[in-house]
């Protein structure tokens, strides 16, 4: 697995991570997440299926996990595999993110599943709670789908905060979500505290229907951030699960372009934001193993341009997109 700098700071990270969004909750919105959890959905069963996923990425390279304090028990299973397994925080790179709390108490339907607070008190509070779990390992923090609506963007104090821990080795990143990534991620980027740009990462969605961010992300890319991309299968938009009649017209077109390329969907999506220069680790969010062997084949495809010219075609509007990803079903 190729390995490279992110961005312009000083973690080292694989091409391909792995995103723990559907390994440390019980519901979540991709297709198909409910049968990926054929075992059982309690703590236990749940735990030991995160953690052979992980041995598996471990084993193909993977040297990039993301997480979150929005993700159930993400971060505590992905603590006790570190410990299990004894891997120093020199040999893997750790992100999390805070200011999404999990409500919805380990059920798959849920009034709400996370409540958003972006305020000082959730930094610290949530910072505390990732700390106490990776320690160390933590090299990545991240504002969890920052917006401007949320007001995180001009809050003094939050940023005064997040100094002191880049001041203090761990690397400032911000992740995105909705129509608006492109802007938002503009605005982040004048932040400085002491002289220095606060932010030395971002995590975005960029996939074959949603491609509107990436101006953007080159910008912020060329300036030194490092970019990692999430959501590249769309939520399982993007792979051979998506059975919905209005997709068929473009799975026909993705489909022919995968058979020319010897690959599969979810091979051919991850290959499109791998052949992206401004692109530094992109995530699989597979729940098997299985499904993460199958992510990992997309490192071997031969993108070109005939491909990238075709399937520009399967790009939907922002509002088109995030409305659609707004509808899925928990699971």
């Amino acid at each position: 697995m190729e390995t490279c700098k992110l961005g312009g700071t000083a973690l080292t990270v694989s091409r391909l991570g792995l995103g723990l969004a559907a390994l440390g909750r019980p519901g979540y919105i991709n297709l198909g997440h409910g049968d990926d959890l054929h075992a059982g959905r309690d703590p236990a069963t749940m735990e030991g299926q995160c953690h052979a996923v992980l041995d598996a990425a471990w084993s193909l390279g993977i040297r990039y996990f993301d997480a979150a304090r929005s993700y159930g028990q993400a971060e505590a299973f992905l603590a006790r595999w570190l410990a299990a397994r004894s891997i120093s925080p020199e040999a893997v790179t750790v992100g999390s993110k805070w200011g999404y709390t999990y409500t919805a108490g380990w059920q798959i339907e849920a009034e709400r599943h996370e409540v958003k607070d972006h305020s000082l008190a959730t930094l610290r509070r949530q910072l505390g709670e990732s700390d106490a779990l990776l320690g160390r390992h933590l090299k990545l923090y991240q504002i969890h789908s920052a917006t401007l609506e949320s007001g995180v963007l001009e809050n003094r104090a939050v940023h005064e905060e997040l100094a002191r821990l880049r001041d203090g080795g761990v690397c400032i990143g911000l992740s995105l979500s909705g129509p608006n990534q492109a802007a938002v991620l503009r605005h982040a980027l004048r932040i400085e505290v002491g002289g220095q740009r606060l932010f030395g990462a971002v995590q975005a969605t960029w996939n074959l229907l949603e491609p509107s961010a990436g101006d953007a992300l080159r910008a912020a890319h060329a300036a030194g951030l490092g970019v990692i991309v999430k959501e590249a299968l769309a939520n399982g938009r993007l792979t051979a699960r998506n059975h919905e009649p209005a997709f068929a017209a473009r799975r026909s077109v993705l489909e022919g372009q995968a058979a020319r390329l010897r690959t599969t969907l979810d091979g051919l999506a991850l290959a499109a934001v791998l052949a992206q220069p401004w692109v530094d680790v992109v995530l699989s969010g597979a729940a098997t193993a299985e499904q993460l062997q199958s992510n990992v084949a997309a490192l071997s495809v031969r993108w070109d341009e005939p491909c990238a010219d075709e399937l520009r075609s399967v790009a939907e509007t922002p509002a088109d997109y995030w409305a659609t990803r707004g509808g899925l079903r928990w699971n």
